[in-house]
């Protein structure tokens, strides 16, 4: 190859770096900007407290089925899911997996409890889908809520949001209504979600078998098609 075809080898080399460069900021920036849109609906935050947080973001991909957290470990990040689909789960005493919960986009994933005490996840959470998150580390964002005023706000609207006013009537409705009824009430709620989970992570979540979910899926067919 020729002195003058290799330069030209190179800078075209080193071109396409720099889009790539360009491209992978523009889509961090994107990304970020959803993260803050969705933290904005808690509470305003100012530009100083943006800028502190957002210092504090990495974006991390996580292919189908790569845990985000692992059973057994402590757990240290939190995970903003910008694309994608984790859900909570653990292994019961028969051997089945049972899911606690799932992580759609503009959902944060953490396993909280374990996070907050410093103690091995009794879960694990796993991505459902090729999942693009943007993560960020607890104690650093501790630090930011003894900082700024409206992080502390934050803070405190999201455990009382998703800790108290959400948990508890899903608490009451595992304990007191049927399957049946449960599954409706999935389906009412999150209506796109529903579409892009497996029968097998449905029933996981229901507590019951694939099998017993086909059935109350062909029950409901019959008594309500709108619902097939």
């Amino acid at each position: 190859m020729s002195p003058d075809a290799t330069r030209l080898l190179f800078s075209h080399g080193d071109e396409m770096g720099q889009i790539k460069i360009i491209a992978d900021s523009r889509i961090e920036l994107m990304n970020t900007e959803a993260f803050f849109t969705k933290i904005r609906t808690y509470t305003p935050l100012s530009e100083k407290a943006e800028l502190a947080w957002s210092s504090l973001l990495r974006p991390r991909q996580y292919r189908k089925e790569e845990p985000f957290i692992r059973a057994g470990d402590v757990p240290t990040t939190y995970a903003f899911v910008v694309k994608g689909l984790l859900c909570q789960r653990y292994v019961g005493r028969d051997g089945n997996m049972i899911i606690k919960c799932f992580f759609p986009e503009n959902r944060i994933a953490s396993s909280v409890s374990a996070t907050l005490l410093g103690e091995p996840s009794p879960f694990a959470i796993t991505a459902i889908e090729n999942t693009t998150v943007l993560e960020y580390d607890f104690a650093a964002f501790r630090l930011l809520v003894s900082d700024f005023a409206d992080i502390a706000a934050f803070y405190i609207r999201y455990m009382e949001r998703h800790w108290i006013i959400d948990k508890e009537p899903g608490e009451i409705a595992f304990r007191h209504d049927d399957a049946m009824q449960r599954y409706i009430d999935f389906i009412r709620k999150e209506p796109e979600l529903h579409k892009r989970l497996k029968q097998h992570h449905i029933a996981a979540w229901l507590g019951i078998t694939p099998e017993s979910l086909s059935r109350l899926r062909k029950t409901i067919a019959i008594t309500r098609p709108d619902r097939g």
